[in-house]
């Protein structure tokens, strides 16, 4: 399947709306991710190192969050056949790409798409591995005390949740300075100033970011016995929880 190149913030004429999930952002998300998420490939690679340690027959495996349903077919091809995925996202546009990617792979594998708002309901049943790749950063902050806790509900003993966020800082030098080197590592993918900073300001009452201590927080209050941060690239992180 060719993917389109992410060209949707380069018309600097028109105005700014939130940034949505939708068929346009559908047709550029893999190229979109790939270049203004860093070490993406790395996080799909982690993502599965440690889910083989977590993921056992006859449970669930949920991708909460899925998007066109990369991190899906990565694992697999790397876990038990016995392991069911089921792919959660709000938008419908995503499922149906991540229905087709999933379809030419052809896997014996039990896998649902399914279209949920996690503001509203409730998903998580017998899990032993829950994944949140630059998920929880969209769940408006009202609503993640008991997003996170309607998970652990659903997670089995062992069971664990890998969670990929941006995040920002109390210190506001370090914040500058890791907001800037992430500008930078955009433009070295190709993106303009003009993308940027439309992006930006596209993103900025969608996505918000939570400082380190609050995931902690979060997630040490909703049940997680062992929470450990495993990646760290400035303002990106990815924390492992066990329940």
């Amino acid at each position: 399947m060719v993917e389109s190149r992410d060209q949707l913030f380069e018309e600097s004429g028109v105005a700014i709306e939130d940034f949505h999930f939708d068929s346009a952002t559908a047709s550029v998300f893999d190229d979109m991710v790939s270049r203004s998420v860093p070490f993406y490939a790395e996080m799909q690679r982690m993502t599965e190192e440690i889910a083989i340690d977590f993921a056992t027959a006859g449970s669930n495996l949920f991708d909460l969050g899925c998007a066109t349903g990369t991190t899906l077919l990565r694992l697999d091809l790397s876990l038990d056949s016995e392991v069911q995925f089921v792919g959660i996202d709000s938008s419908q546009d995503m499922l149906e790409k991540a229905r087709q990617k999933f379809s030419q792979r052809k896997s014996v594998r039990k896998c649902k798409f399914i279209t949920a708002d996690l503001h509203r309901e409730k998903i998580v049943e017998n899990a032993s591995v829950v994944v949140m790749i630059l998920t929880l950063q969209f769940i408006r902050p009202l609503y993640r005390t008991q997003v996170i806790r309607s998970l652990i509900e659903g997670m089995n003993q062992q069971s664990c949740l890998i969670i990929f966020e941006k995040i920002t800082l109390d210190d506001s030098l370090f914040n500058r300075l890791f907001i800037r080197y992430y500008y930078n590592m955009k433009k070295r993918q190709g993106y303009s100033d003009v993308e940027i900073a439309r992006k930006r300001e596209a993103l900025e009452n969608v996505l918000i970011p939570y400082r380190p201590e609050e995931n902690y927080e979060l997630l040490s209050e909703a049940g997680f016995t062992h929470i450990e941060e495993f990646f760290r690239w400035y303002n990106f992180s990815g924390i492992l929880a066990v329940k």
